[in-house]
């Protein structure tokens, strides 16, 4: 089974995404197993597009996107991903469609019930959300749905924001919740591990 795990590099005020910081701590750990492929993109809208498109092209059984959402306590499963592009990072867009024309709105296609149960299990907190926002993070969700509907390619995909690590929270000196890099990156392990045992569903989830 092939699978893409993508995270994003840092922006604005931070030094480090946690979700590129726990994808790396993952791969150091784990190594890297037969047919993942990971990837960081940049906090720029106009080059996501151009890279996250000619990745996929590779044909993949399944897509997990990770950012980094300041403030969560918890691993958020993301469940809607919307065709809203909002002001993105470094990029200078404003509001409007990601896509004129396209679905108003897709739905995630991995298990996030198991998904959510069996990070739990392992005392890593994990909660259902509703959808990504309305900045990059969203938008690579709404593209990589749209990309696969419109080529009729079968993948499952979904977004997971994370938390900060407890080292971003130390270096600003603030009060907010974080997790450890340590179980950030078992729980993408434990994510891709999940997926691998999931049969693919042969239509992404559409919302019209």
């Amino acid at each position: 089974m092939k699978i893409l795990v993508t995270a994003f590099e840092p922006y604005d005020q931070w030094s480090e995404n946690s979700s590129w910081e726990a994808l790396s701590e993952m791969l150091k750990l784990y190594g890297l197993p037969e047919g993942l492929t990971t990837r960081r993109y940049p906090v720029d809208l106009q080059r996501l597009e151009a890279r996250l498109y000619k990745d996929l092209e590779a044909g993949f059984d399944a897509v997990l996107h990770l950012g980094q959402s300041p403030g969560a306590s918890s691993i958020h499963l993301e469940t809607i991903a919307v065709n809203i592009a909002g002001v993105t990072y470094n990029s200078g867009r404003l509001w409007g469609p990601l896509i004129p024309g396209a679905p108003t709105a897709y739905q995630s296609s991995l298990p996030l019930n198991q998904i959510r149960d069996e990070l739990l299990s392992e005392k890593i907190p994990a909660s259902i959300t509703y959808h990504a926002g309305t900045y990059l993070c969203n938008a690579i969700f709404y593209l990589s749905q749209h990309w696969h509907a419109q080529q009729g390619r079968a993948c499952r995909v979904g977004f997971a924001h994370f938390p900060l690590i407890t080292d971003q929270v130390v270096e600003k000196g603030r009060e907010m919740p974080s997790l450890t890099k340590l179980e950030l990156a078992k729980a993408i392990a434990m994510m891709v591990g999940t997926i691998r045992n999931q049969s693919l569903d042969p239509k992404n989830s559409l919302i019209a």
